[in-house]
């Protein structure tokens, strides 16, 4: 239990820490439309798309 203690969590731990780094410091890659936070809203569909079945 000791090992677990003293070399495996700290690893977890720093491991766990630089994939947050990383996902985070992606965003500077992106393009600058994808970078920013999604719009929050209600999105309509367009109004000459049917999305209803064809009944024949």
């Amino acid at each position: 239990m000791g090992i677990f203690r003293q070399y495996i969590a700290p690893l977890l731990i720093v491991l766990v820490f630089l994939v947050a780094l990383l996902a985070v410091s992606a965003r500077i890659f992106l393009p600058s439309d994808m970078a920013a936070p999604a719009p929050v809203g209600w999105v309509l569909p367009h109004p000459t798309t049917n999305y209803a079945p064809e009944l024949d």
